[in-house]
Protein backbone atom coordinates (compact mmCIF):
# COMPACT_ATOMS: atom_id res chain seq x y z
CA UNK A 1 0.00 0.00 0.00
CA UNK A 2 1.28 3.55 -1.29
CA UNK A 3 2.11 6.49 1.30
CA UNK A 4 -0.46 8.99 -0.72
CA UNK A 5 -3.17 9.74 1.22
CA UNK A 6 -6.38 12.30 0.66
CA UNK A 7 -5.83 15.42 3.40
CA UNK A 8 -8.95 15.66 4.11
CA UNK A 9 -9.87 12.59 6.02
CA UNK A 10 -6.71 12.75 8.63
CA UNK A 11 -7.87 12.91 12.07
CA UNK A 12 -6.15 15.21 13.91
CA UNK A 13 -5.50 15.55 17.66
CA UNK A 14 -6.20 18.84 18.75
CA UNK A 15 -5.66 19.94 21.88
CA UNK A 16 -3.19 20.43 24.72
CA UNK A 17 -1.92 16.78 26.44
CA UNK A 18 -1.48 17.31 29.93
CA UNK A 19 -1.52 14.86 32.64
CA UNK A 20 -1.93 11.76 29.64
CA UNK A 21 -5.52 13.46 28.52
CA UNK A 22 -5.88 15.33 25.37
CA UNK A 23 -7.52 19.14 26.74
CA UNK A 24 -10.00 20.24 24.45
CA UNK A 25 -9.43 24.11 23.60
CA UNK A 26 -10.79 26.40 21.56
CA UNK A 27 -8.64 27.34 18.30
CA UNK A 28 -7.54 30.89 18.26
CA UNK A 29 -4.88 30.64 15.34
CA UNK A 30 -5.68 29.73 11.98
CA UNK A 31 -4.28 26.98 10.20
CA UNK A 32 -3.68 26.65 6.84
CA UNK A 33 -1.92 23.71 5.00
CA UNK A 34 1.19 24.99 2.97
CA UNK A 35 0.61 22.24 -0.03
CA UNK A 36 -2.96 24.22 -0.94
CA UNK A 37 -2.98 26.98 0.96
CA UNK A 38 -6.58 25.63 2.06
CA UNK A 39 -7.94 26.33 6.14
CA UNK A 40 -7.74 22.94 8.23
CA UNK A 41 -7.84 23.65 12.01
CA UNK A 42 -7.18 26.11 14.26
CA UNK A 43 -4.59 26.04 17.09
CA UNK A 44 -5.57 26.86 21.05
CA UNK A 45 -3.75 28.79 22.85
CA UNK A 46 -1.76 28.07 26.27
CA UNK A 47 -2.13 30.86 28.54
CA UNK A 48 -0.23 31.31 32.19
CA UNK A 49 -2.80 29.00 33.52
CA UNK A 50 -2.50 26.32 31.26
CA UNK A 51 1.06 26.24 31.57
CA UNK A 52 1.11 26.17 35.73
CA UNK A 53 -1.34 23.08 34.94
CA UNK A 54 1.44 21.47 32.63
CA UNK A 55 4.30 22.21 35.18
CA UNK A 56 2.24 20.84 38.15
CA UNK A 57 1.47 17.39 35.94
CA UNK A 58 5.34 17.07 35.32
CA UNK A 59 6.34 17.67 38.97
CA UNK A 60 3.75 15.57 39.88
CA UNK A 61 4.77 12.59 37.34
CA UNK A 62 8.62 13.07 38.21
CA UNK A 63 7.18 12.83 42.45
CA UNK A 64 4.96 9.68 41.33
CA UNK A 65 7.00 7.10 39.24
CA UNK A 66 10.61 8.46 40.98
CA UNK A 67 11.32 8.70 37.47
CA UNK A 68 14.81 10.42 37.90
CA UNK A 69 15.63 7.80 40.43
CA UNK A 70 14.82 4.91 39.44
CA UNK A 71 16.84 2.10 38.44
CA UNK A 72 18.62 3.84 34.97
CA UNK A 73 18.30 0.33 33.00
CA UNK A 74 14.28 1.12 33.70
CA UNK A 75 14.47 4.48 32.03
CA UNK A 76 15.84 2.89 28.94
CA UNK A 77 13.77 0.34 28.77
CA UNK A 78 10.60 2.50 28.99
CA UNK A 79 11.89 4.87 26.37
CA UNK A 80 12.45 2.09 23.90
CA UNK A 81 9.02 0.69 24.44
CA UNK A 82 8.08 4.78 23.25
CA UNK A 83 9.95 4.29 20.39
CA UNK A 84 8.62 0.90 19.59
CA UNK A 85 5.31 2.30 19.10
CA UNK A 86 6.86 5.83 17.45
CA UNK A 87 8.34 2.92 14.79
CA UNK A 88 4.73 1.21 14.69
CA UNK A 89 3.07 4.21 14.04
CA UNK A 90 4.69 5.53 11.69
CA UNK A 91 2.42 5.99 8.69
CA UNK A 92 -0.05 7.92 11.41
CA UNK A 93 2.65 9.96 12.29
CA UNK A 94 3.70 11.31 8.77
CA UNK A 95 -0.23 11.67 7.47
CA UNK A 96 -0.14 13.73 10.83
CA UNK A 97 3.01 15.75 10.20
CA UNK A 98 2.95 15.75 6.03
CA UNK A 99 -0.68 17.29 6.31
CA UNK A 100 0.48 19.93 8.55
CA UNK A 101 3.96 20.95 7.35
CA UNK A 102 6.25 21.15 4.88
CA UNK A 103 8.14 17.86 5.24
CA UNK A 104 6.65 15.19 2.22
CA UNK A 105 4.57 11.80 3.51
CA UNK A 106 7.47 10.00 1.60
CA UNK A 107 10.59 11.72 3.17
CA UNK A 108 8.60 11.34 6.71
CA UNK A 109 8.99 7.47 6.80
CA UNK A 110 12.00 6.23 5.77
CA UNK A 111 13.94 10.07 6.59
CA UNK A 112 12.70 11.92 10.06
CA UNK A 113 10.73 9.33 11.73
CA UNK A 114 13.40 6.71 11.00
CA UNK A 115 15.56 8.81 12.20
CA UNK A 116 13.59 10.24 15.42
CA UNK A 117 13.70 6.90 16.75
CA UNK A 118 16.91 6.09 16.39
CA UNK A 119 18.20 9.62 18.18
CA UNK A 120 15.41 8.58 21.27
CA UNK A 121 17.18 4.68 20.85
CA UNK A 122 20.49 6.36 21.33
CA UNK A 123 19.71 8.82 24.25
CA UNK A 124 17.52 6.06 26.17
CA UNK A 125 21.41 4.26 26.32
CA UNK A 126 22.53 7.10 28.05
CA UNK A 127 20.57 6.53 30.95
CA UNK A 128 22.75 3.72 32.65
CA UNK A 129 26.27 4.74 30.82
CA UNK A 130 26.93 8.65 32.09
CA UNK A 131 26.45 9.75 35.65
CA UNK A 132 28.17 10.40 38.76
CA UNK A 133 32.38 9.86 39.33
CA UNK A 134 34.76 9.74 41.99
CA UNK A 135 37.58 12.25 41.58
CA UNK A 136 41.22 12.21 42.97
CA UNK A 137 41.68 14.08 45.79
CA UNK A 138 43.90 14.23 49.25
CA UNK A 139 44.24 10.58 50.66
CA UNK A 140 42.16 11.82 54.06
CA UNK A 141 39.58 12.53 52.01
CA UNK A 142 36.69 11.34 48.74
CA UNK A 143 35.59 13.34 46.06
CA UNK A 144 33.09 12.69 44.15
CA UNK A 145 30.68 14.80 41.56
CA UNK A 146 27.25 13.78 41.60
CA UNK A 147 25.17 13.88 39.01
CA UNK A 148 20.91 14.50 38.95
CA UNK A 149 18.66 15.36 36.52
CA UNK A 150 17.13 19.01 36.52
CA UNK A 151 13.62 18.40 37.00
CA UNK A 152 10.75 19.71 34.64
CA UNK A 153 12.47 20.96 31.49
CA UNK A 154 10.90 23.62 29.03
CA UNK A 155 11.58 22.82 25.71
CA UNK A 156 10.29 24.81 22.24
CA UNK A 157 10.55 23.48 18.84
CA UNK A 158 9.93 24.95 15.49
CA UNK A 159 7.77 24.45 12.13
CA UNK A 160 9.82 23.22 9.47
CA UNK A 161 11.02 19.64 11.23
CA UNK A 162 8.57 18.75 14.16
CA UNK A 163 8.90 15.44 14.72
CA UNK A 164 12.79 15.75 14.38
CA UNK A 165 12.64 18.42 16.81
CA UNK A 166 10.65 17.16 19.49
CA UNK A 167 13.02 14.02 19.11
CA UNK A 168 15.71 16.42 19.70
CA UNK A 169 14.31 17.41 22.91
CA UNK A 170 12.51 14.84 24.29
CA UNK A 171 14.88 11.87 23.86
CA UNK A 172 17.68 13.53 26.21
CA UNK A 173 15.63 15.35 28.39
CA UNK A 174 13.75 12.26 29.73
CA UNK A 175 16.67 9.93 29.55
CA UNK A 176 18.28 12.25 31.55
CA UNK A 177 15.62 11.99 34.42
CA UNK A 178 13.54 15.01 33.52
CA UNK A 179 9.69 15.66 32.51
CA UNK A 180 9.21 18.10 29.46
CA UNK A 181 6.56 20.62 28.96
CA UNK A 182 7.05 20.91 25.17
CA UNK A 183 5.43 23.67 23.17
CA UNK A 184 6.27 22.93 19.44
CA UNK A 185 5.26 25.58 16.91
CA UNK A 186 1.64 26.62 16.55
CA UNK A 187 1.74 26.18 12.44
CA UNK A 188 2.85 22.26 12.75
CA UNK A 189 2.05 20.99 16.56
CA UNK A 190 -0.18 17.82 16.03
CA UNK A 191 2.69 15.56 15.63
CA UNK A 192 3.97 16.04 18.84
CA UNK A 193 0.43 15.86 20.22
CA UNK A 194 0.80 12.30 19.45
CA UNK A 195 3.80 11.54 20.02
CA UNK A 196 3.11 12.26 23.91
CA UNK A 197 0.07 10.32 23.83
CA UNK A 198 2.02 7.29 22.30
CA UNK A 199 4.20 8.00 24.86
CA UNK A 200 1.56 6.89 27.48
CA UNK A 201 0.37 4.24 25.49
CA UNK A 202 3.62 2.33 25.69
CA UNK A 203 3.60 2.66 29.42
CA UNK A 204 5.90 5.89 30.72
CA UNK A 205 3.99 7.35 33.32
CA UNK A 206 1.45 10.30 32.77
CA UNK A 207 1.96 13.36 32.82
CA UNK A 208 6.49 12.67 32.39
CA UNK A 209 5.37 14.59 28.26
CA UNK A 210 3.01 17.30 28.35
CA UNK A 211 2.37 19.46 24.77
CA UNK A 212 1.10 22.93 25.30
CA UNK A 213 -0.33 24.65 22.51
CA UNK A 214 0.17 28.12 21.35
CA UNK A 215 2.51 30.87 19.72
CA UNK A 216 5.67 32.30 21.33
CA UNK A 217 4.56 35.82 22.88
CA UNK A 218 1.83 34.16 25.01
CA UNK A 219 2.31 30.76 25.37
CA UNK A 220 6.62 30.87 25.10
CA UNK A 221 6.98 33.63 27.32
CA UNK A 222 4.57 31.73 29.98
CA UNK A 223 6.53 28.52 29.51
CA UNK A 224 10.47 29.89 29.63
CA UNK A 225 9.59 32.74 32.56
CA UNK A 226 8.01 30.05 34.20
CA UNK A 227 9.47 29.50 37.89
CA UNK A 228 9.61 26.04 38.22
CA UNK A 229 10.96 25.47 34.81
CA UNK A 230 14.29 24.16 35.61
CA UNK A 231 15.96 24.69 32.04
CA UNK A 232 15.03 25.91 28.24
CA UNK A 233 15.90 24.22 25.04
CA UNK A 234 14.89 26.05 22.18
CA UNK A 235 15.29 25.79 18.63
CA UNK A 236 14.54 28.70 15.79
CA UNK A 237 15.38 32.38 15.33
CA UNK A 238 18.37 33.78 16.59
CA UNK A 239 15.38 36.87 16.83
CA UNK A 240 13.00 34.41 18.97
CA UNK A 241 16.30 33.11 20.80
CA UNK A 242 17.16 36.72 22.18
CA UNK A 243 13.65 37.12 23.52
CA UNK A 244 13.65 34.23 25.46
CA UNK A 245 16.91 34.88 26.84
CA UNK A 246 15.58 38.30 28.11
CA UNK A 247 12.56 36.74 29.40
CA UNK A 248 14.36 33.98 31.17
CA UNK A 249 16.58 37.24 32.57
CA UNK A 250 13.63 39.16 33.66
CA UNK A 251 12.14 36.57 35.67
CA UNK A 252 15.01 34.26 36.88
CA UNK A 253 18.41 32.37 35.86
CA UNK A 254 18.02 28.94 34.41
CA UNK A 255 20.81 27.15 32.28
CA UNK A 256 19.39 27.43 27.82
CA UNK A 257 20.02 25.16 24.72
CA UNK A 258 19.49 27.51 21.70
CA UNK A 259 19.83 26.53 18.67
CA UNK A 260 19.86 29.33 16.20
CA UNK A 261 19.56 30.82 12.55
CA UNK A 262 22.53 30.05 10.40
CA UNK A 263 23.86 31.69 6.96
CA UNK A 264 26.26 28.69 6.13
CA UNK A 265 29.25 29.05 3.61
CA UNK A 266 29.77 26.25 1.50
CA UNK A 267 33.46 26.30 -0.01
CA UNK A 268 35.04 24.67 -3.30
CA UNK A 269 38.23 24.39 -3.99
CA UNK A 270 39.22 23.91 -7.70
CA UNK A 271 40.46 20.38 -7.01
CA UNK A 272 37.33 19.35 -5.27
CA UNK A 273 34.61 16.88 -7.21
CA UNK A 274 32.47 19.23 -9.31
CA UNK A 275 29.68 17.05 -9.95
CA UNK A 276 29.90 15.64 -6.28
CA UNK A 277 30.03 19.37 -4.89
CA UNK A 278 26.87 20.52 -7.11
CA UNK A 279 25.15 17.42 -5.77
CA UNK A 280 25.44 18.79 -2.15
CA UNK A 281 25.10 21.99 -2.94
CA UNK A 282 21.17 22.19 -4.60
CA UNK A 283 20.42 19.94 -2.48
CA UNK A 284 21.27 21.57 0.32
CA UNK A 285 18.91 24.41 -1.19
CA UNK A 286 16.39 22.76 -2.08
CA UNK A 287 15.85 20.32 0.32
CA UNK A 288 12.77 21.16 2.22
CA UNK A 289 12.96 24.35 0.20
CA UNK A 290 15.94 25.70 1.76
CA UNK A 291 13.76 25.68 5.32
CA UNK A 292 16.55 24.50 7.86
CA UNK A 293 19.18 26.48 9.91
CA UNK A 294 21.69 24.66 8.47
CA UNK A 295 20.84 25.34 4.93
CA UNK A 296 24.15 25.80 3.00
CA UNK A 297 23.37 29.32 1.30
CA UNK A 298 26.31 30.80 0.08
CA UNK A 299 28.48 29.38 -2.10
CA UNK A 300 31.86 30.23 -2.23
CA UNK A 301 33.73 29.25 -5.54
CA UNK A 302 37.17 29.27 -6.52
CA UNK A 303 37.18 31.38 -9.76
CA UNK A 304 38.57 29.07 -12.01
CA UNK A 305 35.79 26.79 -11.49
CA UNK A 306 33.17 28.93 -10.73
CA UNK A 307 30.97 28.51 -14.40
CA UNK A 308 31.46 24.98 -14.65
CA UNK A 309 29.77 24.23 -11.17
CA UNK A 310 27.16 27.29 -11.64
CA UNK A 311 26.17 25.22 -14.60
CA UNK A 312 25.83 22.19 -13.07
CA UNK A 313 24.09 23.38 -9.93
CA UNK A 314 22.03 25.25 -12.23
CA UNK A 315 20.30 21.81 -13.87
CA UNK A 316 19.72 20.18 -10.68
CA UNK A 317 17.70 23.22 -9.22
CA UNK A 318 15.49 24.00 -12.62
CA UNK A 319 14.99 19.77 -12.27
CA UNK A 320 12.65 19.91 -9.06
CA UNK A 321 9.07 19.65 -9.34
CA UNK A 322 6.78 21.19 -6.55
CA UNK A 323 4.19 18.68 -5.05
CA UNK A 324 1.92 18.14 -2.58
CA UNK A 325 2.98 16.74 0.80
CA UNK A 326 0.91 14.45 0.93
CA UNK A 327 1.60 12.85 -2.62
CA UNK A 328 4.22 9.64 -1.91
CA UNK A 329 5.89 11.01 -4.83
CA UNK A 330 6.92 14.61 -3.73
CA UNK A 331 10.54 15.49 -3.46
CA UNK A 332 10.32 19.43 -3.57
CA UNK A 333 8.35 20.85 -0.74
CA UNK A 334 6.11 24.18 -0.13
CA UNK A 335 7.05 27.24 1.81
CA UNK A 336 5.40 27.21 5.50
CA UNK A 337 2.96 30.06 4.53
CA UNK A 338 2.46 32.63 2.60
CA UNK A 339 3.52 35.08 5.07
CA UNK A 340 7.28 33.74 4.79
CA UNK A 341 7.35 33.14 1.19
CA UNK A 342 6.45 37.14 0.81
CA UNK A 343 9.77 37.39 2.92
CA UNK A 344 11.77 35.38 1.03
CA UNK A 345 10.59 37.33 -2.36
CA UNK A 346 11.50 40.77 -0.58
CA UNK A 347 14.66 39.73 0.74
CA UNK A 348 15.56 38.33 -3.46
CA UNK A 349 14.10 41.47 -4.89
CA UNK A 350 16.09 43.35 -2.49
CA UNK A 351 19.02 42.07 -3.28
CA UNK A 352 18.66 42.25 -7.31
CA UNK A 353 18.09 45.58 -6.57
CA UNK A 354 21.41 46.26 -5.12
CA UNK A 355 23.32 44.41 -7.56
CA UNK A 356 22.50 41.04 -7.82
CA UNK A 357 22.23 39.16 -10.85
CA UNK A 358 19.20 36.54 -10.61
CA UNK A 359 20.40 33.16 -12.66
CA UNK A 360 17.42 31.00 -12.37
CA UNK A 361 13.86 31.65 -10.22
CA UNK A 362 13.32 34.64 -8.14
CA UNK A 363 9.27 34.22 -8.21
CA UNK A 364 6.67 32.10 -6.59
CA UNK A 365 5.84 29.02 -8.54
CA UNK A 366 2.60 28.78 -10.74
CA UNK A 367 0.82 26.07 -8.66
CA UNK A 368 -1.29 25.89 -5.52
CA UNK A 369 0.44 26.61 -1.91
CA UNK A 370 2.92 28.48 -1.35
CA UNK A 371 5.29 26.79 -3.16
CA UNK A 372 9.05 29.53 -4.78
CA UNK A 373 10.96 28.74 -7.08
CA UNK A 374 15.16 27.43 -6.47
CA UNK A 375 16.93 30.89 -6.59
CA UNK A 376 20.69 31.31 -7.68
CA UNK A 377 22.03 34.86 -7.31
CA UNK A 378 25.38 36.08 -8.59
CA UNK A 379 27.48 39.02 -8.64
CA UNK A 380 26.79 39.86 -5.04
CA UNK A 381 28.70 41.52 -1.86
CA UNK A 382 28.79 40.75 1.75
CA UNK A 383 26.45 44.05 2.16
CA UNK A 384 24.11 42.18 0.05
CA UNK A 385 20.52 41.57 2.01
CA UNK A 386 20.78 37.90 0.52
CA UNK A 387 24.49 37.27 1.81
CA UNK A 388 23.25 39.55 5.28
CA UNK A 389 19.90 37.77 6.28
CA UNK A 390 18.77 34.12 6.65
CA UNK A 391 16.19 33.55 3.86
CA UNK A 392 14.94 30.43 5.48
CA UNK A 393 14.23 29.82 1.42
CA UNK A 394 15.49 27.93 -1.66
CA UNK A 395 17.77 30.90 -2.36
CA UNK A 396 21.59 30.21 -3.07
CA UNK A 397 24.38 33.11 -3.67
CA UNK A 398 27.63 33.03 -5.34
CA UNK A 399 31.12 34.39 -4.58
CA UNK A 400 34.25 33.52 -6.29
CA UNK A 401 37.75 33.39 -5.03
CA UNK A 402 41.69 33.16 -5.79
CA UNK A 403 43.28 32.33 -2.77
CA UNK A 404 43.07 30.51 0.61
CA UNK A 405 42.75 34.00 2.48
CA UNK A 406 40.03 35.40 0.75
CA UNK A 407 38.13 32.34 0.69
CA UNK A 408 38.06 31.74 4.49
CA UNK A 409 37.54 36.19 4.85
CA UNK A 410 34.38 35.43 2.48
CA UNK A 411 32.97 32.16 4.67
CA UNK A 412 33.12 34.73 7.76
CA UNK A 413 29.64 35.64 8.69
CA UNK A 414 29.36 38.75 11.02
CA UNK A 415 26.06 37.25 12.99
CA UNK A 416 25.92 33.46 12.29
CA UNK A 417 28.24 30.35 12.91
CA UNK A 418 26.01 27.04 12.69
CA UNK A 419 27.22 25.40 9.76
CA UNK A 420 29.91 25.09 6.61
CA UNK A 421 30.93 23.10 4.00
CA UNK A 422 33.79 22.80 2.12
CA UNK A 423 34.98 20.66 -0.88
CA UNK A 424 38.47 19.51 -1.37
CA UNK A 425 40.60 17.18 -2.16
CA UNK A 426 43.78 18.50 -0.46
CA UNK A 427 43.77 16.76 3.42
CA UNK A 428 46.02 19.76 4.56
CA UNK A 429 43.62 22.24 3.12
CA UNK A 430 40.81 20.19 4.70
CA UNK A 431 42.66 20.18 8.19
CA UNK A 432 43.52 24.01 7.92
CA UNK A 433 40.20 25.09 7.26
CA UNK A 434 38.18 23.60 9.30
CA UNK A 435 40.16 25.01 12.02
CA UNK A 436 39.42 27.86 11.30
CA UNK A 437 35.61 28.01 9.99
CA UNK A 438 33.67 30.02 12.12
CA UNK A 439 31.05 27.36 12.93
CA UNK A 440 29.81 24.50 15.44
CA UNK A 441 29.92 21.99 12.19
CA UNK A 442 31.83 21.54 9.26
CA UNK A 443 30.93 19.08 6.83
CA UNK A 444 33.80 18.31 4.48
CA UNK A 445 32.78 16.79 0.87
CA UNK A 446 29.03 16.71 1.98
CA UNK A 447 26.90 19.05 2.91
CA UNK A 448 24.40 16.98 5.05
CA UNK A 449 24.23 15.10 8.61
CA UNK A 450 24.42 11.38 9.02
CA UNK A 451 22.84 8.94 11.59
CA UNK A 452 26.06 9.43 13.67
CA UNK A 453 23.95 10.55 16.06
CA UNK A 454 26.88 10.93 18.80
CA UNK A 455 28.12 14.18 16.67
CA UNK A 456 26.32 17.40 18.19
CA UNK A 457 25.08 20.07 16.47
CA UNK A 458 25.03 23.69 17.82
CA UNK A 459 26.48 27.28 16.58
CA UNK A 460 28.98 29.80 16.76
CA UNK A 461 28.38 33.09 17.50
CA UNK A 462 24.15 34.26 17.27
CA UNK A 463 23.87 30.81 16.00
CA UNK A 464 23.25 29.17 19.52
CA UNK A 465 24.26 28.35 22.65
CA UNK A 466 24.93 24.68 24.02
CA UNK A 467 24.31 21.70 21.66
CA UNK A 468 21.72 19.29 20.49
CA UNK A 469 22.62 15.44 19.87
CA UNK A 470 25.46 14.17 20.84
CA UNK A 471 26.34 13.12 24.22
CA UNK A 472 26.65 17.47 25.39
CA UNK A 473 23.00 16.96 24.97
CA UNK A 474 22.42 14.09 27.57
CA UNK A 475 24.78 15.93 29.82
CA UNK A 476 22.92 19.54 29.11
CA UNK A 477 20.12 17.95 31.04
CA UNK A 478 21.53 16.48 34.27
CA UNK A 479 23.65 18.98 36.76
CA UNK A 480 26.50 18.58 38.77
CA UNK A 481 26.92 18.84 42.85
CA UNK A 482 30.77 18.19 44.33
CA UNK A 483 31.20 16.37 47.21
CA UNK A 484 34.05 15.86 49.57
CA UNK A 485 34.02 13.62 52.38
CA UNK A 486 36.14 14.05 55.31
CA UNK A 487 37.36 9.85 56.44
Amino acid sequence: MGLSFDPDTVSLPIGHFIGGELIAAEGAIEMRRPSDGKAYAACPVAGVDMIGRAVESAKAALKSSNWGGVRPRERTKALQAWVDLIEAEAETLAKIEALCSTRPVGQLVVGDIAITAEQIRFFAEFADKEGSELVPTADATLGMIMSEPYGVVGAITPWNFPISMAGWKLGPALAAGNAVVLKPSEMTPFSAVYMAQLAVKAGLPAGLINVVLGDGPTTGTALTGHAEIAKVSFTGSTRAGSAIMENVARTGVKPMTLELGGKSPQVVFADADLEKAATAIAGSVTFNAGQACVAGTRLIVERSVADRLTAAILDKMKAVRPGATWNEATQYSPIISERQRARVDSIVRASIATGGECLTGGGAMDSPGYFYEPTLIANVDQANPAIVEEIFGPVLTIQTFETEEEALALSSHPTYGLASGLFTSDLSRTIRFARKLEAGTVWINRYSRSRDHILPTGGYKRSGIGKDLGREAYLANRRTKSVLISL
